[in-house]
């Protein structure tokens, strides 16, 4: 079962690192910020791709 994720957009700075990491459920937004576009479809990605964002926006649901 794929695992879903969340941005806050507040802490978001827009540094890319999760679209680089999983252009399948990240992508850049109108505001230049992270959104999520899909589920993590691999579980046991989910510790580093909530790991990965150096403001703590990744969260998961």
């Amino acid at each position: 079962m794929a695992k879903k994720v969340k941005i806050n957009a507040e802490a978001c700075i827009g540094c890319g690192l999760c679209v680089n990491l999983d252009p399948t459920v990240f992508a850049f937004g109108a505001d230049g910020k992270s959104e999520v576009i899909g589920d993590v479809e691999d579980e046991s990605r989910i510790d580093e791709i909530v790991a990965s964002c150096p403001v703590g926006a990744i969260e998961e649901e």
